[in-house]
C-alpha cells in the first residue's frame, strides 16, 4: 500500500529539510522522501542562502564544518559502489607524500565511468577477489565510505605500479611496516590476490 503525507505547509517542510540537514550534516535529494518534502524546497532554500549546494544532488548547511574528506564524501553519495584505492587510498591512511589530482576509485569490470563533473575521478576496473576483497567501511559525516585497507592498498599499487610509480608503492610499503599498519601476513595475502606475488616478494623480503 502506498505510503500518504498528511499535508504540511511550505514552513514547516522547510523545518524539517533543514533538521534533517543538522542531523545528516550531507543531504542528498533523496533523503527528502524520508521526511516527504517536496524537493523544490531544496531550490528555495538555496535560493534563500538557507542551504548551500555543493554537487549534483547534494546539499549541507552553509555554515556547516568542511570536512577534510568532503571530495570523498561526494563521491561516495553519488555512487555507492565505489572503492577509494590506489592514491586516494594511501592518502587516506597516511601513507603517501603524493596529492592526487584526481580520486581514484576501483569498480566491478564491465563499469562505465561515473558521470561527475567535480570532483575529477579516474577509475580503474577490478574483478572478482580483486574488487571484492580489503573493503573497510569508515563513516565520516554520516556517510560511509568504502576504502581498500592499507594491506589491499599497497598491493594494488604494485599492481598498477606503471599508472602510479614503483616508488610511491614501495615508499608505501615501507611506511606501512614502519607505522605496523599492515602485517607481513596481510601483505602477503593481498599480493596473491592481486598477482604480484612474485613482484613483492623481494621487497617483502628486504623489510623482514
Amino acid at each position: 500500500m502506498e505510503q500518504t503525507w498528511p499535508i504540511m505547509s511550505p514552513n514547516t517542510h522547510t523545518q524539517r529539510v533543514l533538521d534533517l540537514a543538522r542531523q545528516k550534516g550531507t543531504l542528498r535529494s533523496r533523503d527528502l522522501d524520508e521526511i516527504g518534502a517536496p524537493r523544490v524546497i531544496l531550490t528555495r532554500l538555496t535560493t534563500t542562502g538557507l542551504l548551500e549546494k555543493t554537487g549534483r544532488g547534494i546539499y549541507r548547511l552553509p555554515d556547516s564544518q568542511v570536512s577534510e574528506h568532503e571530495n570523498l564524501l561526494a563521491i561516495a553519495t553519488k555512487v555507492p559502489q565505489a572503492v577509494f584505492c590506489l592514491l586516494t587510498a594511501l592518502q587516506f591512511h597516511e601513507l603517501t607524500t603524493q596529492l592526487p589530482r584526481r580520486i581514484w576509485i576501483a569498480m566491478p569490470r564491465g563499469s562505465h565511468t561515473p558521470k561527475i563533473n567535480y570532483p575529477p575521478l579516474k577509475m580503474v576496473q577490478f574483478a572478482g577477489d580483486s574488487y571484492a576483497e580489503g573493503i573497510e567501511v569508515v563513516e565520516r559525516d554520516q556517510v560511509k565510505l568504502r576504502i581498500y585497507c592499507v594491506a589491499k592498498t599497497i598491493a594494488d599499487c604494485f599492481k598498477h605500479r606503471n599508472k602510479i610509480g614503483l616508488d610511491v608503492a614501495l615508499e608505501a610499503l615501507k611506511d606501512a611496516k614502519a607505522q605496523k599498519k599492515a602485517s607481513a601476513d596481510e601483505l602477503w595475502r593481498f599480493a596473491k590476490i592481486c598477482r604480484v606475488a612474485n613482484v613483492m616478494r623481494p621487497y617483502l623480503e628486504a623489510l623482514e
